[in-house]
């Protein structure tokens, strides 16, 4: 979806940190909360649209929503992660990138 070479380059906007893929049971995981009305970003703003896909921040806290093959990287468009209970339940962590595996 997104070039590993243009991920690489990428980081976080708030705090500098790497970014990678989010798995699929994460994007799973969020676009049922959107369905319910159950999820907010980080300035308490309904997500309404759902994920086809995320970057996660290197210790797991935040995700950058990906719609349309574009990511959108705006620190106030950000999903904190800690809030998501489902997610903290079951300890999903972030997919593992190319060169990772």
């Amino acid at each position: 979806m997104i070039d590993p070479t243009i991920l690489r380059l990428i980081q976080c906007p708030l705090d500098g940190q790497a970014l990678q893929l989010a798995s699929p049971v994460v994007i799973t995981t969020l676009n049922q909360l959107i369905a319910t009305k159950s999820l907010r970003d980080r300035t308490d703003q309904l997500v309404t649209d759902s994920l086809d896909a995320g970057l996660i921040t290197q210790d797991g806290a935040r995700l950058y929503p990906i719609r349309g093959g574009i990511p959108t990287l705006v620190v106030d468009g950000a999903i904190e992660l800690s809030g998501v209970e489902t997610l903290q339940s079951a300890n999903v962590a972030p997919a593992k990138s190319d060169d990772e595996t």
